[in-house]
């Protein structure tokens, strides 16, 4: 259900509008940087289908797993289409529709991020269910058993699974330092600043596990980053550590890398870029910074989403609110709520779009209060929790804010921010997208 935001003046004419509601109480632990290797998907895909449940953060092994480039992103509505890869030829499989879970985490160079950060054609590793309300869903809603369907000979099985919502969104090097794995560059070859490298993906450490090899391609626009250097192919060359032309071996040098998808010479039916190489630790930990940074920044103005674990109705729209903060953000962010302060609360749409009324901004809709506890939770936190809990104390509390229902939070220091016209929703309606579910082309 759509949260539908109710006038603040409303509720000071009859605040008995505020309907009593259960509490659904959600365990987990603090959990905001990379996910935990815990986490690992040991397998390529869930043997059945999941539909996550309202309230409840699914497990990522019951997820199917699938890769894919970003051909198109509709960041708004934290939705896009991915081209899902197959058996086949690549480049014939239609761009296959997914939104993000309202609390599903994206991961670019190792750090928090959102759609609009990911460059278009980067390769992604998908980790997604089934819509958890077809009827409220942003994107297509397919059969159940679409993942097992054939695309003919020419595209292969597997290329538009109907579990189109998203958990965990993350980069080839995201994908790595999650799963404790490295890139190993074997053989290269070049001719004009532009060639192939052949590469396997292995274990960090020991040499137990499966390894992939594979051959990409590179250029003159590819980035090497070394140490808090931005180099380009010319500059290796120049030293002597690749040649300006031939054949090399590279002996296994570990390495992460930015995988990319583009057109190929020679009728390869599947074959990706390397759009970046970081040579070593302190290359790949500057990236994350800087994308931390982005995302920080971001957040401060877009708010902490969370969802409603339970709420005690006091008199006259009083009410204390309880409220898991959702996962994937910066451990600074989290640090900022604490017992005390000043915070404002905000209903919010699945795709975690604003509830406003008219042109008022967030903050003027919003409910105002203190967080009178903040509670980290016991065990491991799952996928898309945070693992800390808050309890807010309000003199307002608003429709919008029951159990199971998502929210944004913010500390009142926070930036007091109106947001442009694509996001938020101006009447609480789920009808108000930009564009509709429509857009999304059947092939």
């Amino acid at each position: 259900m759509i949260p539908f935001l109710v006038r603040r003046s409303w509720f000071l004419v009859c605040p008995w509008l505020a309907v009593l509601a259960c509490s659904v109480f959600v365990h987990a632990n603090a959990a905001n940087e990379e996910p935990s290797t815990k986490h690992q998907e040991q397998r390529t895909g869930a043997a059945e289908p999941f539909r996550p449940e309202a309230g409840k953060f699914p497990p990522l092994g019951k997820a199917h797993a699938y890769r894919g480039e970003l051909v198109f992103v509709d960041h708004a509505n934290r939705r896009g289409s991915i081209r899902v890869q197959g058996s086949g030829m690549f480049r014939m499989n239609d761009p296959h529709p997914f939104a993000m879970l309202p609390y599903g985490m994206v991961r670019y160079h190792g750090a928090s991020a959102d759609l609009r950060d990911i460059p278009l054609g980067t390769m992604l590793h998908v980790r997604a269910f089934l819509p958890p309300d077809p009827k409220t869903s942003a994107v297509p809603v397919l059969p159940i058993n679409n993942k097992d369907k054939d695309a003919n000979h020419r595209r292969g099985i597997g290329i538009f699974p109907a579990e189109n919502h998203v958990l965990l969104l993350e980069d080839e090097p995201s994908h790595c330092q999650r799963e404790g794995l490295t890139w190993k560059l074997k053989e290269l070859e070049i001719k004009n600043r532009e060639g192939s490298l052949l590469a396997s993906r292995e274990p960090k450490q020991g040499t137990e596990g499966n390894t992939s090899e594979e051959s990409f391609t590179f250029d003159a626009a590819t980035r090497i980053w070394r140490g808090r250097e931005c180099l380009r192919i010319e500059h290796l060359i120049a030293e002597g550590s690749w040649p300006a032309e031939g054949k090399k071996a590279l002996g296994g040098q570990s390495v992460q890398l930015g995988i990319t998808w583009k057109p190929t010479l020679g009728g390869v039916f599947t074959r990706f870029h390397i759009s970046d190489i970081w040579i070593d630790g302190t290359a790949m930990q500057n990236a994350a910074q800087q994308q931390t940074e982005t995302h920080k920044a971001f957040i401060k103005g877009r708010w902490i989403p969370a969802w409603i674990d339970a709420v005690e109705y006091g008199k006259f729209g009083r009410a204390t609110v309880t409220a898991t903060l959702f996962g994937g953000m910066d451990a600074s962010l989290y640090a900022e709520f604490s017992k005390g302060t000043a915070a404002l609360m905000n209903g919010v749409e699945n795709t975690l779009k604003h509830t406003e009324g008219g042109t008022a901004g967030p903050t003027q809709m919003a409910a105002r209060g203190t967080i009178n506890d903040v509670i980290k939770l016991p065990g491991e936190a799952p996928l898309g929790s945070s693992g800390i809990q808050i309890r807010f104390e309000t003199d307002l509390i608003t429709e919008g804010m029951r159990p199971t229902r998502i929210v944004k939070i913010r500390p009142a220091s926070w930036p007091d921010l109106h947001l442009p016209r694509e996001e938020y929703i101006g009447q609480g309606s789920i009808d108000e997208r930009f564009p509709t579910p429509a857009i999304f082309l059947k092939y």
